[in-house]
């Protein structure tokens, strides 16, 4: 696993290294060391530019009555430290804007203490762990990730971008200028293009990196899978490789993709038009879907014919799949693994062109390939060990393949240190493996679970010093924050779009469950995806990390959310909110005379 530790006296540092950021979990020897325990201060110094002091910006009610630093702001961990025993840091716009540096972090975390008279003693160095990680994209051998940012309904997307700014133009249309402004933030202009840049993260740096090699390569060319496609600067790449000659698409045309709902047209059919008028042979477009729908998200890029590279996972080629979903992308440098996801494309396209609609015939047609009767293991390495499977596939495969991931999640039962962790779109059809093992793994006190989900069926919380789970909504209703938080907008569609699942994280076997397949027996059968099974340490650590974020953020806005009745829950005091926390706000509790930190999995987050 990812991590390095560093230890003084009695505190430990614990770093462990994901996808451009870094979760710090710190730790005491005995309980003895924790008395008294007035919080966290974080210092990081990047590779380039001065040291500085992570934010929180939920402070003492009285900072006078409190040891200050001086020359660091209020909102200084120095002067307001974190009340948590992890904490997720994400180089970004706070400190160094929308383009961090990438290199050796060096984090120097302090415990800081209150006195017998409940007033918060001066930092002491002499306490502090230092730690040294690298920060920026993952990659490991042949694998590179990429992960959405998302996280419309949060703190940070009102500081940074205002809580009126619209994400896409009233009355959209298929292609608009990102570089426009969007709206206004303390009384400066904000771009689409500056929300897309923070909201897509890694994920959409990924997708472009991509785009832009092709075009920029004539020898290249590119074949796609795509369900929804509406980000219009992807649909201006495709467009302009369209007219070169240089690309092929298969485009869903389930009823929701074709068919206009009263005065709204989908926008996949004005770009069908668009492509077919300026296509170049051997450009093309095919329309289809199996028995529901053409459900991948995939670019298979090739050199002079020959496939190169892949990338594949959760992730929608759309303004909300990009920029309002957590969602996840996977890129193989890898021309073995190419090529056979070319074999699946090739296969899609001969069935569906000959498909109009769903078509039961078509699932069926494909489910009888050795694409979807048997898993592709590709060599390892360079690949991490991994092996994929392709839908649809027929009644046996599906119910074999799932139960396969449900009787892993019911394994870590039984193991020394198991854990489930996930963040899977949706927990309700019953008839599921998967979804019936993830929604009952929370009761079980001898594994540790964390998990959410757009559509849980229940919350769940888990108990200071008990290894029962916890699984949270990712689909709050309305909210009504209390002060000292501003009010959050209530994001369109999905929050929680991601579908992995990571098991076994700190055992001998770690495991994650991702890719484009929502989990569930019925698009097993009847959708075109793909299901990754990746055995790996690092890997396991990236994906555990982006749940943790996940299901802490959306853990405090469903303390917040309105009844089922639609009456929001009474709005707490500023005292109460202390103990209230979420992932994106990048604000925690204030130290308080009657609270200080409890040991348990603390809120990880700074998303900047």
């Amino acid at each position: 696993m990812a991590f390095k530790t560093a230890t003084t006296g009695s505190f430990t540092v614990k770093a462990y290294i994901g996808d451009s950021k870094t979760l710090l979990a710190f730790n005491f020897s005995g309980q003895a060391k924790a008395q008294k325990l007035a919080g966290f201060s974080i210092e990081c110094k990047p590779p380039a530019g001065p040291s500085y002091y992570l934010w929180n910006l939920l402070q003492f009610q009285d900072p006078s009555k409190h040891a200050q630093v001086p020359t660091e702001k209020p909102q200084s961990t120095a002067n307001a430290p974190i009340q948590k025993f992890r904490w997720t840091h994400v180089p970004g716009s706070a400190h160094q804007g929308l383009s961090p540096a990438q290199g050796d972090y060096t984090y120097t975390v302090t415990p800081r203490y209150f006195d017998g008279n409940q007033s918060m003693q001066p930092l002491d160095p002499s306490l502090s762990a230092s730690v040294t990680v690298p920060v920026g994209p993952f990659k490991k051998a042949n694998l590179s990730l990429g992960f959405t940012r998302g996280y419309m309904q949060s703190e940070a997307f009102v500081r940074h971008f205002g809580a009126g700014t619209r994400i896409v133009p009233a009355n959209r249309p298929l292609q608009f200028d990102t570089g426009a402004q969007a709206g206004t933030n303390n009384g400066q202009a904000v771009t689409y293009s500056e929300i897309y840049t923070w909201m897509g993260s890694t994920a959409r740096r990924q997708v472009f990196a991509i785009l832009d090699a092709v075009l920029a390569d004539p020898s290249l060319s590119l074949d796609v899978f795509a369900y929804d496609l509406d980000e219009p600067d992807i649909v201006g790449a495709f467009l302009k490789l369209a007219a070169e000659g240089r690309i092929r698409i298969i485009l869903d045309n389930a009823d929701l993709h074709s068919k206009p709902q009263g005065n709204k047209i989908p926008l996949e059919n004005p770009f069908t038009d668009a492509f077919q008028k300026q296509a170049k042979a051997p450009a093309a477009i095919v329309r289809g879907c199996f028995a529901r729908y053409s459900h991948d998200k995939i670019f298979i890029v090739s050199r002079n014919g020959s496939p190169i590279q892949v990338l594949t996972g959760s992730t929608n080629f759309s303004v909300t799949g990009l920029y309002v979903n957590a969602n996840h992308v996977l890129i193989f440098d890898d021309a073995g693994i190419a090529s056979e996801y070319a074999k699946v494309f090739q296969e899609s396209w001969t069935i569906l062109s000959q498909t109009k609609t769903p078509s039961q015939a078509a699932a069926a047609a494909f489910a009888k390939t050795s694409l979807a009767t048997a898993a592709f293991a590709p060599p390892s390495p360079p690949a991490p060990r991994l092996s994929i499977n392709y839908s649809p596939h027929s009644a046996a495969d599906a119910g074999r393949i799932l139960s396969g991931i449900s009787d892993r999640i019911t394994q870590e039962a039984s193991a020394a240190r198991g854990s489930v962790i996930f963040a899977v779109m949706q927990l309700t059809q019953s008839q599921t493996p998967v979804y019936i093992t993830l929604s009952q793994i929370h009761a079980n006190q001898n594994v540790y679970s964390y998990g959410i989900s757009d559509a849980p069926g229940g919350v769940f919380l888990y108990q200071p010093g008990s290894k029962q789970g916890v699984e949270v909504t990712g689909k709050p209703a309305a909210v009504t924050l209390p002060p000292p938080f501003d009010q959050v907008p209530s994001p369109p569609g999905h929050e929680i779009h991601d579908k992995f699942i990571v098991c076994g994280l700190n055992g001998p076997d770690p495991v994650v469950y991702c890719g484009s397949s929502n989990l569930a027996t019925g698009g097993e059968q009847q959708n075109g995806d793909n299901l990754l099974e990746i055995h790996d340490a690092d890997v396991a650590t990236a994906f555990a990390m982006e749940a943790l974020l996940l299901v802490d953020h959306y853990n405090f806005l469903d303390r917040f959310a309105a009844k089922k009745s639609g009456t929001p829950k009474p709005a707490a005091t500023k005292k109460t909110a202390a103990t209230k926390k979420t992932a994106a706000t990048k604000k925690t509790a204030p130290t308080t005379k009657k609270s200080a930190p409890r040991k348990r999995p603390a809120s990880s987050r700074t998303k900047r």
